[in-house]
């Protein structure tokens, strides 16, 4: 259990790619994006009851924007602050009724002005994680005296990966290392190498889960306890992480390649110019032997 002068931010970031969940719905209509947030709520809300200094926050990674679901700007975080109250007389903590009132409305307004044109329409998840860092770094300026932050990231994946999104992916991993902040992943569909990365460079769980109707288990499970609760209890096994990058000129996963000496950007073919930083590289051309002279001998 934490202390009161400990401070402990989960930050979950869901994908709610409408293309992808269009198509689950499709598939499998048992579980929809509604049951899906109905999930991550339960996640939220267990999180917040768990001691009265932990703090939530939840992002909605669009294919056109990055979303804050909670806490929104009708209401903010903290102890007596906020106008939006509860309209929940059943006993209700009141700080859930709010929080899901909130994140119900917040998705509504989302998904009734997106509109999908043209073929960009992979998930924004490394802006998603680019402000949940920046909200990370905003809380710890507000901390009072005394009081320590412990934040991690929880993202829900849903879409595939975006090879296109690798640089500023990996910037954001390294941001969060150096900031000792752990990214979880708990990934719904295919496999997700760049979150596999994500979670053994920051130290945190990655998970496939099996059954999708059981996400809310899962959350429970493998993902409410901190790091150091983890420590005592059985968890997935890790899995093995997937290096290969993805090159700069055709955004496909490579294993071997050229990397730039100046800027370190990645090609899957040989250029003598750096598409990235134009630095002209020299060809080291082969040596060319010299025929030595015969030396004439004395007649």
């Amino acid at each position: 259990m934490a202390s009161e002068d400990e401070v402990i931010l989960l930050v979950i970031v869901v994908d709610v790619n409408p293309l992808w969940w269009g198509q689950q719905a499709q598939k499998d209509p048992e579980f929809t994006l509604s049951k899906c947030l109905d999930a991550v709520m339960v996640m939220g809300n267990s999180h917040l009851v768990m001691t009265r200094t932990n703090k939530l926050a939840i992002i909605a990674s669009h294919c056109q924007e990055s979303h804050f679901l909670y806490p929104s700007k009708h209401w903010k975080i903290g102890e007596g602050s906020g106008d939006v109250q509860s309209a929940s007389g059943d006993g209700k903590y009141e700080l859930l009724s709010v929080a899901n009132d909130l994140i119900a409305d917040e998705i509504k307004n989302l998904m009734s002005r997106t509109e999908v044109k043209g073929h960009q329409t992979d998930t924004l998840l490394a802006g998603s994680l680019a402000k949940a860092l920046c909200y990370i770094h905003r809380v710890t300026k507000e901390l009072e005296a005394g009081q320590e932050l412990k934040s991690r990231i929880l993202v829900i994946k849903a879409a595939e990966d975006c090879a296109r999104q690798y640089m500023n992916f990996m910037n954001v991993i390294f941001a969060a290392q150096r900031q000792n902040i752990l990214i979880d992943a708990c990934v719904l569909d295919s496999e997700s190498g760049l979150l596999q990365q994500a979670c053994d460079i920051t130290g945190g769980l990655y998970l496939k889960i099996p059954q999708k109707i059981g996400l809310a288990q899962y959350l429970l499970w493998v993902f409410l306890p901190d790091v150091e609760q983890r420590s005592q209890l059985v968890l997935p096994p890790p899995v093995r992480v997937d290096y290969r990058a993805a090159c700069f000129c055709h955004r496909n996963l490579i294993e071997i390649g050229y990397v730039c000496s100046v800027c370190l950007s990645i090609f899957c073919n040989f250029s003598p110019i750096c598409t990235t930083c134009e630095t002209a590289f020299k060809i080291p051309l082969p040596h060319m032997v010299k025929a030595k002279k015969k030396k004439l001998k004395p007649t």
